[in-house]
């Protein structure tokens, strides 16, 4: 596989992350009221959803379980919870 056919897959692998970590902090502004900025809690929901990812990829061998996407939904709460200091 080269660079140009190994792009796709990338943008494939990594597009629940972005996706989460775009409208996570969106969302948590209007529910939560936040003052947090939005990349502040945007790049940790980013950074946990990948690590999960990953995780799900070395564990179970390939993408795309069902598991591994329940697991970065809960790693990308817990990190959108812990950006926007929601306990407070």
């Amino acid at each position: 596989m080269g660079p140009l056919d190994f792009l796709p897959h990338l943008a494939a692998f990594l597009a629940p992350a972005v996706f989460l970590a775009l409208i996570l902090p969106a969302v948590s502004r209007l529910l939560l009221r936040t003052g947090a900025g939005y990349w502040r809690q945007a790049i940790p929901v980013f950074l946990a959803s990948v690590a999960t990812l990953a995780g799900g990829l070395v564990w179970f061998g390939r993408d795309g379980k069902m598991a591994t996407y329940a697991a970065v939904v809960l790693a990308a709460a817990t990190a959108q919870w812990l950006a926007a200091r929601a306990w407070k």
